[in-house]
């Protein structure tokens, strides 16, 4: 039997016991985990040798299991032991956040919750975690920028304008704003501010960990009314901004699975075809986005429409093959373009 199916099985039971006034009994606890009784009997041994506080006791001619202890550590606040024990596992997920407020803010929680669960729940935990393990992902290290993300944050709360110097990607340079921040912004391990830029006269979003200098004025703002930040992202495919446009894309059915296991934006639809593979529709903020995440797809997506994707993906595949059409370059030599060539920009 694997230790993880084991594990899961346990944590129902102990759902179960919190969750029942007057206990289980062994047969219950079989019949809504779909095993055997004698299955349960030794996960009840174990969950008792591992100094989970059960107890048994006589109702109606039947031994029925509880958990004596459970409603002495109900904290005041909405939340079962089960709850604060899946609150508690959760921390290793929000360790990209790390460097921020919001996580001192959320180590500290994480501290109380363990203060108010019992050892033997702890050490469970600690027992489940090593049967699930959270995968890095690509994160920005926010604990250079906490200064600048905790001056965003009061801006936004206090509602100042802020004043800075903000390195724009796009045009490779540094470029000087006066912003009215409405809200912080987080998506795919990045903060962003959302807010009215004075330069452009509209509401543009800005990468935290590029501001190079922030200053918070004491000139106020009132956030307009019917500015809703949720409406405002709605159609970007991530985070960029643009005009709506319609795309079409189809889908090989080699990959047309792993389309389908998602939903990547919300206004797609997904047409399955007779041959197993499937075409994508949806209505997003410009290209930029979505030309990248066709690419990421290789041969196996083409882009039906609009005329403007199609050809832009196109100018991208033809000097992808350029660079690997050309001879290989040497390891120690640097790659043409790089500050170190001679003559390079």
């Amino acid at each position: 039997m694997a230790r993880g199916e084991q594990l899961s099985r346990q944590w129902r039971i102990i759902h179960a016991l919190i969750a029942s006034t007057q206990g289980k009994s062994a047969t219950e606890l079989a019949y809504t985990l779909a095993c055997h009784s004698r299955t349960v009997y030794r996960d009840l041994e174990a969950l008792q040798m591992a100094g989970f506080p059960l107890f048994t006791e006589q109702v109606d001619g039947k031994t029925h299991w509880s958990l004596l202890d459970a409603p002495k550590h109900q904290m005041p606040l909405p939340l079962d032991l089960t709850e604060l024990m899946a609150l508690y596992f959760s921390r290793n997920m929000l360790k990209m956040l790390d460097g921020t407020a919001l996580f001192e803010s959320l180590s500290s929680l994480f501290e109380k919750v363990k203060s108010t669960l019992p050892p033997a729940y702890i050490d469970y935990l600690e027992t489940l975690s090593r049967s699930l393990a959270v995968g890095p992902r690509a994160h920005k290290p926010y604990r250079r920028f906490k200064e600048t993300l905790d001056r965003v944050n009061t801006a936004v709360q206090e509602q100042r304008h802020v004043q800075m110097d903000y390195w724009s990607m796009h045009r490779q340079a540094m470029t000087h704003r006066r912003v009215a921040p409405y809200k912080l912004w987080f998506y795919d391990e990045t903060f962003y501010m959302i807010g009215h830029c004075d330069q452009r006269e509209d509401v543009r979003l800005f990468a935290v960990d590029r501001i190079d200098r922030l200053e918070v004025l004491e000139s106020r703002f009132e956030t307009p009314r019917d500015f809703d930040a949720q409406a405002f992202m709605r159609g970007s495919f991530g985070v960029f901004q643009g005009d709506p446009v319609r795309v079409s894309i189809h889908f090989t059915r080699a990959v047309a699975g792993y389309i389908r296991e998602k939903i990547w934006h919300p206004t797609q639809a997904l047409t399955d075809q007779p041959d197993g593979s499937l075409i994508f529709t949806a209505e997003v903020a410009g290209l930029d986005e979505i030309k990248f995440w066709v690419l990421r797809w290789g041969a196996a997506a083409t882009v039906f429409a609009p005329d403007a994707l199609r050809a832009a993906v196109a100018r991208e595949a033809k000097e992808m093959l350029a660079h690997y059409q050309n001879a290989a370059p040497d390891a120690d030599s640097p790659a043409p373009g790089d500050p170190a060539t001679p003559g390079a920009p």
